[in-house]
């Protein structure tokens, strides 16, 4: 009472306006009392009029008359006043003051008259009421109350017990059990019941109880029930209670609580008579208890499949067995049943999700829908919420559907009208039931259909508002699919109607959708549910067992075993299969062919497993020797490529990881691209074709299927189609071309940089095999529409995607091909005439017309000088063309045909064949051989048509703006070598093409000199190759081959097929006095000499390439070797020198490098059956040297060579001397196999191009430096030992001393380390110094030593033009005539080999430079340049020598040149070669081609070199006697050299007049 509502005033002038303003108070708060405030105010304004009076400040009688005045006011005012005064009565009588507690008395007896004694003695204490005389005493008041009470509360009015009122309760039984059929209504049995209540004083709550137990028994009478309970109960705390004690009866062990309980329970719930929170503390087990339990079920489950997969001990099984007994035993006493998952069934059966939803929150996931009951009560609950939808949308047509009656229940979800309404109940009661829907397939694959039909209301759907909201829809169905539909699905057993079904929903999505779903089913789901865990570790177990019996005899049963447990755990099964076959290989055939029983969806699934399998990160792409691809890796796309191509798997997602992989710069997976086209579209790669196999690549699609491939494969014409489509479909033709073509390089540069050297050879032709093969698939299955829609233009391929030229012209080629035809088949349409001449011109128009916009594209590719020799048009057709456009593979087509005319006589005469099946093969047999037939007389045509175009282009393609020599340059750089290691069909293309260029008579191009650069430079090309590459160039070599060898063979071929024609054109040197030069064709026999020429420099890059001790030096010359066999060598001598090596590799490498013996030891092999095909060297060639010395068209001779013609081809130099070393440069920059420094065609050099007299300029230059050398020569020479020159002399001495040595123990050894003619040259090196200087005194021109100057040539190719030509027959050679005697003729004649080992002079190569290598190796061989430093300044004395006198002597040489020319005419072959040797010419095999000595040999040469080194002083003015290819000398030559060089110490006179006996003797 803390406000004042009385103010102090009014009680002070109560009278006159206080008593007034109190009474006016009390209406309006009686008033707001009427209109539903509380009493509260009007309580305090009477308390504190009461107050004032028991203070005093108030008269009594005043304030008893107001208090009487406003009783009226209000029915409940006296008890409203009676409440007052007994809170006063507790004030007071707890006051001191007993003046306050008087007035409160006399109060309370002044309102006796208007305040009932009921009321106050109801409310007032007893002693209170005792004062007021209402009572006479309050002790005995007090005992009144007691004795009132203990009747009213404690005596039994009503009858709870049955038997204590059996009538009424058997009464009130009959009511509630009669027949509620008629017009009885709850009210009615009401009001009997409250009649039986009050006759026989029943207890209410026991008739609560018994109306509940008769509902219980009469569950089907809801509404009467329900409604009597409504109109009955009393407060809902009570029927909690009861029911709560109903539900405890059950909760003893062995009871099962009856399903009528749950029942009523649960529509006592629906109707919220019940609060589920009241309810559910009343129920048993506890919410901790199913937790624990859940717990226990899963580590039980996780146990179980640990025994699956493990290997169990006998100690272990018996010591499980006694645990599985005790575990029974407390199984026997069965523990009470869930009563929440009993009223959790009971409310889904009557449709209350709300609350079922509540009480499967409280437990955890998927445990109340594990239970069947549950899970088949809530699936019905689903089936009634989707059956209207499901009727509209997702029935199938013609089907009727099971008719469903909808529950009465009002209250009960809704069913769903729209796929919106779907997301209101549907998608929850779905997560609910989890992977329990296995429970109702029919359920199962209602949702796959509603699911199906809006997949396509999406995919129709135009409107973007639409979409979004179907975008929503469309993710739920997601997550049902992962929560719902594929747990279900391992659950269900070997239902595979429903895999398809869901397959049926599943294609409609990208594969990415799927492939999400299927990592979520394999990596997660099995392990949130203990049925899952189980379900996986007996599907292992399962596929265990029929992996372990899995053989090619009984493919068919176990793949049908497969099949049944692939239908529901397709994951579990493929991961495990995948894991054997990545340890066994050998059992990728029978798992192949025993998937044929999968479902569509299990070949998805099996898809994303291999992806999976390949994607693991865990796994090493590599061995552990870091130089192969881990075989898991290659049984895994083998798996792929026999997969995809048997069965119809969807392709996209695995194309899109090989790309993803691509775009991360890793190849290794490329293996997977190349096993799946190989195997689907029939495209084979292999290096190891047969060239059968090779000849049949080059004609049409039909004969590639034949005969192009190892293994025939047949009926590939759906599985590449399949494989196309994939490929358009999902745009990724052009960007993995593209990513392969860059992925070369980057294999190199970006992967290779810590990769062993052979795995980067390996990944780089694994990324290059496979682009051809790519590139081959989409030429060869791609319309043409598609194709160039999809292939943009060259210059784009090149510029902007920075594909390299090759790879770039392989995607073009059959884009300008269709092009081409497509233009050729227009013109024929709109000019009809048939005549074959016709048809040519259209098929010219058409080409120019397609071509003529590649040819201004080509031109970005390159700079524009390049242009200054070869043609746009000569480029573009060299890279647009295939073998199929040059010749038709005439010996294939009949191979072919014939191998099928044998076919079918073979199915003719076989009498087990069934007719029916003879008929069919013996059709597909000759229509195969109608269609190769039919395709042979196409390429026919065709190939005439395009060699017509090629003759009426030919004069056009190559320039003469630049030197011969800068033209082939360009034409090896840019075209032949790029392409020739490209593919085995493009090496035999380049080969092929290089020919047919000569056959046309192409202006400008000169042959001789393309085959000698190809020939004579292979070191750097063999070393820069991959294992692949060196294949392709073994090819190509064999190819170019086979032509020199058939034109060397006959001498009519070599007539009709280069006699006359450009590429063979040279210029023979005039031997009269004008110096004139003559134009004129090769002849047959100088021919011979160069191609023996091109055979020994393919020996010495052989030997060289085999001592080098390199890995990937020997194995690629290996290869090449091996290649090239048929071929090379036909030269005896060079096939010893060749095995020689070999059998040493053999022999070193047979445990260091197992792969390089296996190679070696092949080689040998093969080599030793083709000793029976070699000749003698002189058999190969005649040794005869040819009146006239050849070089090639518009080439003359160096400084050196102003004397005889000269026999030899030399580099084509046409332009001036700055022309020679731009081509110089872009041969040792760019062309591999090009060494400028060595001849084309044979040793001769050319010239700057000024004729036969060199500019003045370079010969002074070149005279400085020689004459320089000179005078340090002798310097040193007269001062041994006293400057560093001497010291060098003496090291190289020493040097030499020591070789001598090792040739020795060679020798002893029976081995050829250094050839007998090496050391002669050595000595005859020594003393040729001394010799010079006595030359240069008497100002005789001196011949230069040929190999000092070839090193000199590598810096400076204008006097490596002239020094190398320094011996030829224009030059006067007065050592020769001297050297070559009767004597040493015949002596010569006796030894078994003409020219040493060159075994041995390519091995003493890389320590000491040959003349030979110096020759023709001078661009690669730095390191033996940089060696043999020293040797080079002797060479430059002789040039100097030379230089300075030949202008004084020009009419004496011109004398003597025609009289050697004469002397020439008549010497023997052998006198010939080894002039030829000497000077330097074309004859070629005395230069490059030192074979094997006899033991003897070398050991005179040894005795030898030692009496020369002792007599170095006195052999001074001895001639220097070497030849390039190291002639052999024998103790004839040593005596005759003797001779000579004391004749040629008595001076300059009488070295002239030995000069012209030595003519005459000669």
């Amino acid at each position: 009472m803390a406000t004042l509502i009385l103010p102090g005033e009014w009680i002070k002038n109560w009278e006159k306006t206080g008593k007034n303003e109190f009474i006016q108070l009390c209406k309006d708060l009686t008033e707001k009392t009427a209109n539903g405030s509380e009493i509260g105010d009007i309580q305090a304004a009477l308390y504190e009029l009461c107050w004032n009076v028991v203070q005093g400040n108030l008269k009594l009688d005043l304030a008893a008359s107001v208090l009487g005045d406003i009783m009226e006011l209000q029915d409940d005012m006296p008890s409203i006043l009676a409440d007052v005064f007994s809170i006063l009565d507790l004030e007071t009588s707890a006051l001191e003051e007993k003046v306050k507690r008087d007035h409160y008395t006399q109060l309370v007896g002044a309102c006796l008259f208007f305040v009932p004694e009921a009321i106050l003695k109801e409310r007032l204490d007893p002693e209170t009421l005792e004062s007021l005389g209402l009572i006479k005493q309050a002790h005995q008041f007090n005992q009144k109350i007691v004795k009132i009470k203990t009747k009213l509360f404690y005596k039994q009015q009503k009858f709870n017990l049955l038997r204590e009122e059996n009538e009424g309760y058997a009464k009130l039984i009959t009511e509630l059990g009669q027949d509620l059929s008629g017009n009885i209504t709850s009210h009615v049995i009401l009001e009997s019941i409250k009649s039986l209540i009050g006759c026989f004083n029943l207890d209410p709550n026991r008739v609560l109880d018994i109306i509940l137990e008769v509902y219980e028994s009469r569950s089907d009478q809801d509404e009467f029930f329900l409604s009597l309970i409504k109109s009955y109960m009393c407060e809902p705390l009570t029927l909690c209670h009861i029911l709560g004690f109903k539900f405890k009866f059950y909760q003893e062990p062995n009871e099962e609580t009856p399903k009528s309980l749950h029942h009523i329970a649960a529509a006592l719930l629906h109707h919220n008579l019940i609060e589920l929170e009241d309810l559910y503390v009343h129920l048993m087990p506890l919410d901790a208890v199913i937790m624990e339990e859940h717990k226990r079920d899963i580590s039980e489950a996780k146990q179980i499949a640990r025994k699956l997969v493990m290997v169990v001990l006998p100690s272990d099984k018996s010591e499980d067995k006694e645990k599985d007994k005790e575990k029974e035993e407390e199984k026997n006493e069965k523990p009470p049943d869930n009563q929440k998952l009993g009223l959790l069934e009971a409310l889904l059966r009557i449709g209350d999700w709300r609350h079922a939803q509540s009480i499967m929150d409280q437990m955890p996931s998927f445990y109340a829908s594990s239970h069947k009951a549950i899970a088949l009560a809530l699936c019905q609950l689903v089936h009634l919420t989707v059956d209207p939808i499901y009727r509209s949308a997702g029935l199938p047509k013609g089907a009727r559907g099971r008719v469903l009656h909808p529950l009465k229940n009002k209250r009960a979800p809704r069913p769903a009208e729209t796929f919106d309404d779907l997301r209101r109940d549907t998608f929850s009661m779905l997560s609910y039931l989890g992977p329990h829907l296995s429970n109702d397939p029919i359920l199962f694959a209602k949702i796959i259909r509603l699911g199906k039909a809006l997949m396509k209301e999406y995919q129709n759907e135009g409107k973007a508002d639409v979409r979004d909201k179907l975008d929503t829809l469309l993710s739920c169905f997601l997550s049902i699919a992962d929560q719902v539909l594929l747990p279900s699905l391992s659950l269900m057993e070997c239902n595979a109607c429903m895999s398809e079904e869901l397959w049926g929903l599943f294609k409609l999505f990208p594969y990415q959708h799927r492939y999400r779903l299927y990592g979520q089913w394999k990596n997660e789901t099995y392990s949130s549910h203990p049925l899952l865990v189980k379900v996986k570790a007996q599907t292992v177990e399962r596929a265990k067992y029929i992996m372990k019996r899995l053989t090619k005899e009984n493919v068919k049963q176990s793949g049908r075993q497969i099949g049944k447990l692939s239908h529901s755990n397709p994951t579990i099964l493929f991961e495990y299969m995948l894991s054997q076959i990545q340890w066994y290989d050998n059992l990728i055939g029978p798992v192949v062919d025993s998937l044929k029983y999968l479902t569509s969806l299990n070949y998805d699934v099996l898809a994303y497993c291999i992806i999976e399998a390949l994607a693991n990160p865990e796994k090493e792409k590599m061995k552990h020797d870091d130089t192969t691809i881990s075989s898991w890796l290659q049984s895994l796309a083998s798996l792929c490529g026999a997969v995809f191509r048997k069965y119809p798997i969807e392709l996209a997602g695995l194309l899109q990881y090989v790309t993803n992989q691509l775009k991360a710069g890793k190849s290794f997976d490329l293996l997977i691209l190349k096993e799946v086209v190989q195997k689907m579209a029939g495209i084979e790669i292999t290096e190891e074709m047969t060239s059968e196999q090779l000849e049949a690549m080059t004609g049409g699609e039909q004969l590639k299927a034949e005969g192009g491939y190892f293994g025939q494969i047949r009926n590939t014409k759906k599985s590449s189609q399949r494989l196309k489509d994939a490929l358009l479909d999902h745009e990724l033709a052009l960007p993995l071309c593209l990513l392969l073509a860059q992925q070369r390089n980057g294999v190199i540069f970006l992967e290779g940089g810590e990769k062993h050297l052979k795995l980067v050879g390996h990944l780089y032709d694994q990324c290059h095999d496979t682009l051809v093969q790519f590139g081959g698939f989409l030429a060869s299955n791609l319309s043409t529409e598609d194709y160039i829609k999809r292939v943009p233009s060259i210059d784009i391929l090149c510029n902007q995607f920075h594909t390299p030229h090759d790879a770039a012209f392989l995607l073009s080629r059959p884009m300008y091909a269709h092009q081409i035809l497509s233009k050729y088949d227009e013109l024929k349409k709109t000019e009809k005439g048939n005549k074959q001449q016709q048809k040519v011109h259209k098929y010219v128009a058409a080409c120019e017309q397609v071509m003529a916009p590649v040819h201004e594209a080509v031109m970005s590719l390159h700079p524009a000088r390049v242009w200054d020799d070869l043609r746009p048009q000569f480029y573009a057709t060299f890279w647009s063309l295939t073998m199929y456009d040059l010749a038709v593979p005439h010996a294939a087509y009949e191979r072919e045909v014939n191998k099928l005319r044998v076919q079918i006589r073979a199915i003719e005469e076989n009498p087990e064949i069934p007719m029916n099946k003879k008929k069919k093969e013996k059709e597909r047999c000759t229509a195969l051989q109608e269609k190769l037939q039919e395709e042979e007389k196409k390429q026919l045509e065709h190939v005439q048509r395009v060699l017509h175009r090629l003759k009426l282009e030919k004069d056009n393609w190559l320039l003469a703006k630049s030197t011969k020599n800068e033209t082939i340059t360009k034409f090896l750089q840019l075209c032949l070598f790029p392409r020739c290691i490209f593919s085995a069909i493009d090496a035999v293309y380049c080969a092929r093409f290089v020919e047919l260029v000569h056959q046309q008579k192409t202006t400008n191009f000169c042959t001789l000199l393309c085959y000698d650069r190809v020939f004579s430079a292979i070191i750097y090309t063999v070393a820069s190759c991959t294992e692949n590459e060196s294949h392709q160039y073994g090819r190509f070599l064999c190819c170019m081959l086979e032509t020199v060898t058939r034109w060397h063979s006959d001498r009519a071929t070599y007539e009709k097929e280069c006699v006359n024609y450009p590429g063979f054109l040279t210029i023979f040197r005039a031997t009269g006095f004008d110096g004139g030069n003559k134009v004129d064709q090769l002849d047959y026999e100088n021919f011979r000499h160069v191609v023996h020429k091109w055979h020994y420099m393919l020996t010495k890059a052989s030997v060289h390439c085999l001592e080098t001790g390199d890995y990937t030096h020997i194995r690629n010359i290996l290869i090449v070797l091996t290649k090239i066999l048929p071929c090379y060598p036909k030269v005896l001598n060079l096939g010893q020198a060749l095995e020689l090596r070999v059998q040493k590799i053999c022999t070193e490498e047979k445990d260091k490098r197992p792969d390089l013996y296996a190679l070696a030891m092949g080689y040998s092999g093969r080599l030793k059956s083709q000793k029976v095909h070699m000749v003698p060297e002189n058999e190969f060639h005649h040794k005869e040297q040819p009146a006239r010395s050849v070089t090639p068209a518009n080439q003359q001779n160096g400084p050196g060579s102003t004397g005889k013609p000269v026999t030899s081809m030399s580099k084509m130099d046409e332009g001036t001397s700055e022309d020679s070393d731009r081509g110089k440069d872009k041969s040792q920059g760019t062309t591999k196999p090009v060494n400028k420094g060595n001849s084309a065609a044979a040793k001769v050099t050319t010239s700057n191009g000024n004729g036969a007299v060199n500019s003045t300029k370079a010969v002074k230059e070149r005279d400085d430096k020689e004459k320089s050398g000179k005078e340090k020569k002798e310097k040193k020479e007269k001062t041994a030992g006293s400057t560093p020159e001497t010291k060098a002399e003496n090291r190289r001495e020493k040097q030499r001393d020591e070789r001598a040595g090792k040739e020795e123990r060679a020798v002893r050894e029976g081995k050829e380390k250094t050839p007998k003619a090496d050391r002669e040259k050595m000595k005859a090196e020594e003393k040729g110094s001394k010799d010079d200087k006595v030359k240069a005194g008497n100002g005789e021109p001196i011949e230069p030593s040929r190999e000092r100057d070839a090193i000199k040539e590598s810096k400076n190719k204008e006097k490596g033009d002239r020094s190398v030509v320094a011996g030829s027959l224009k030059s006067p050679i007065p050592r020769s005539e001297a050297a070559e005697s009767d004597r040493d003729h015949k002596r010569r004649k006796i030894d078994s080999h003409s020219s040493p080992s060159h075994s041995s002079s390519v091995k003493d190569n890389s320590n000491e430079p040959k003349e030979t290598t110096s020759k023709y190796y001078v661009t690669y061989n730095s390191l033996s340049r940089s060696k043999s430093r020293e040797r080079e300044m002797e060479k430059n004395d002789t040039d100097s020598t030379q230089g300075r006198t030949k202008e004084k002597k020009e009419e004496k040489d011109r004398k003597d040149r025609k009289r050697d020319h004469a002397v020439n005419d008549r010497e023997p072959s052998q006198e010939s070669k080894r002039k030829k040797d000497e000077n330097g010419t074309n004859t070629f095999r005395n230069s490059t081609s030192p074979m094997c000595d006899s033991p003897l040999s070398a050991e005179r040469e040894k005795s030898k070199r030692s009496k020369s080194s002792s007599k170095e002083k006195a052999d001074s003015v001895k001639p220097e006697r070497t030849s390039s290819g190291g002639k052999k000398e024998s103790r004839h030559d040593k005596d005759k050299s003797e001779k000579k060089e004391k004749r040629d110490s008595s001076g300059g006179k009488e070295e002239k007049k030995h000069h012209k006996s030595s003519d005459k003797h000669r």
